[in-house]
């Protein structure tokens, strides 16, 4: 099992930027794609940005595409969040997530990651 702790949120203006970190324990981070999340008030969760276990392969939501970039360091066990161009509907809680499968493919689908951290809330206000 992996532990995540997410870091990095807040409060913004419309335009500005944020960092989300995402720090993981528990087992081997180098071998398992990651991905985040998010969840607004009275919506459900959606994908936002997933990455590769090696790094080399990153997906987007349409509505983040060219504003949002993820990153990883394994040797600092950590995924990034890189959110620029913020607009008031990117507010939500932002949740890391680890893959289920080593080596695999990173996915879309909230159902192949398997542990999940605790939110960090990101508020952009108009």
């Amino acid at each position: 099992q992996v532990q995540l702790v997410e870091s990095g949120g807040g409060l913004v203006q419309a335009g500005g930027s944020l960092r989300l970190s995402c720090a993981a324990s528990g087992r081997t981070f180098s071998r398992y794609y990651m991905g985040w999340f998010r969840q607004a008030p009275g919506k459900e969760r959606e994908f936002v940005a997933a990455i590769s276990w090696s790094g080399s392969s990153t997906y987007y939501a349409d509505s983040v595409k060219g504003r949002f970039a993820v990153s990883r360091d394994n040797a600092k066990n950590t995924v990034y969040l890189q959110m620029n161009s913020l607009r008031p509907e990117d507010t939500a809680v932002y949740y890391c997530a680890a893959g289920r499968w080593a080596y695999r493919s990173a996915t879309t689908a909230e159902a192949d990651f398997g542990s999940w951290g605790q939110g960090t809330q990101v508020t952009v206000s108009s």
